[in-house]
């Protein structure tokens, strides 16, 4: 041993290229996708004897917090969310593919 040591000094990124390789990475990341239809949550209240092993929908609500509330105060304490969708044929790139679609209320 005698006592040296050999360093390789690398030279520091520019802001420059910090940014360019930020942009990089953004362009590859996968993002969350855009909705291209709007999904439409409903929400029920639960019929009287209804259980979440077999759920029955009672009478629709507006709006989450007006079910929770609703539910609460009910004797069953619960209530439903339905998102409906339709399967439809999607024909890119040449073949069928079945996807779902929201539906219109």
């Amino acid at each position: 041993m005698n006592g040296t040591v050999e360093l390789e000094i690398m030279p520091q990124p520019t802001k420059a290229a910090n940014t360019q390789a930020r942009n990089d990475v953004s362009k590859t990341k996968p993002g969350p996708k855009p909705k291209k239809a709007e999904e439409t949550v409903r929400y029920f209240l639960a019929k009287e004897g209804s259980s979440a092993d077999k759920p029955e929908l009672g009478e629709e609500i507006t709006g989450a917090s007006e079910a929770l509330i609703r539910a609460f105060r009910s004797k069953d304490s619960l209530f439903f969310t339905v998102t409906a969708y339709r399967a439809e044929a999607d024909t890119k790139g040449g073949t069928p593919t079945i996807v779902k679609r929201p539906a219109r209320k």
